[in-house]
């Protein structure tokens, strides 16, 4: 299966890369958040998915797509206050890897940019691939704009 990259615009943050880090390394702050509402967004736009027990620890998280099947991302590698690389694995017919890249801008501000390899079939990528491109700058938005603490 061929190997896609996607990469998401950069965005600016409004907090150090250390409390960004720290925050997104760990997936249980996630779990509240993507609960809290942010799964029933992500069905009104996309119809076609429904993602449904979705349940997290810090290092992993899985959940059902409907019609595909379970999913899971693991995070494999942190390298403190610059780069999280998330893997899938599970029963998808997709293949992902991505990273979360972080730099300081200065003291209050980090610059986000996320990467993201997608190993699918040649249908697949007839089907979602643009939707993938699109779907990293969402993404993205969505990590920007997450309520660091």
């Amino acid at each position: 299966m061929p190997l896609e990259k996607y990469t998401s615009q950069v965005k600016l943050i409004n907090h150090n890369e250390q409390v960004v880090y720290n925050y997104l390394s760990n997936f249980e702050n996630l779990s509240g958040y993507l609960n809290s509402g942010l799964i029933e967004k992500i069905t009104e736009k996309v119809p076609q998915i429904k993602i449904t027990d979705f349940s997290s620890d810090r290092d992993s998280c899985k959940f059902n797509i409907t019609g595909l099947g379970l999913a899971e991302i693991r995070v494999v590698t942190r390298e403190p206050f610059k780069t999280i690389k998330v893997e899938s694995s599970g029963g998808l017919p997709i293949s992902l890897t991505f990273w979360i890249q972080l730099m300081a801008v200065d003291n209050f501000s980090t610059k986000l940019r996320l990467t993201l390899h997608a190993e699918m079939s040649m249908m697949i990528k007839m089907l979602a691939g643009s939707k993938l491109g699109e779907g990293i700058d969402r993404l993205a938005d969505t990590l920007a704009s997450l309520p660091y603490q």
